[in-house]
């Protein structure tokens, strides 16, 4: 039986000068006017941003009293998503509902 002893010792230096870095998160906003129903905007945010009916009426509120309600926040491609998804659905019922994104 033998013992493993090599002749020369070998150090291994291993160093990683990647800086990863956390993705930018988005901002999806719902913006008020005149036509889009309330009870429409309160399906889209249960539908699109899985938000409870409790919650959906809150931010419903903020959009009819502000001007504009938070809908989430996102990495881009979620946030772009939810944003084309919005859209396509108030096309589709005839209502002219805006859904913009912002870098947080």
């Amino acid at each position: 039986m033998s013992i493993y002893a090599p002749d020369t010792e070998e150090e291994v230096i291993s160093e990683t000068e990647e800086d990863i870095s956390e993705p930018s998160m988005y901002k999806v906003l719902i913006h008020n006017d005149d036509y889009t129903t309330m009870e429409f905007v309160v399906e889209i945010l249960m539908l699109v941003f899985n938000k409870s009916p409790e919650t959906a009426m809150q931010i419903m509120l903020s959009v009819h009293e502000k001007g504009v309600g938070l809908c989430g926040v996102y990495t881009y491609d979620v946030a772009e998503t939810k944003v084309e998804m919005v859209a396509s659905l108030a096309r589709e019922h005839d209502f002219p509902l805006k859904c913009t994104m912002e870098e947080e």
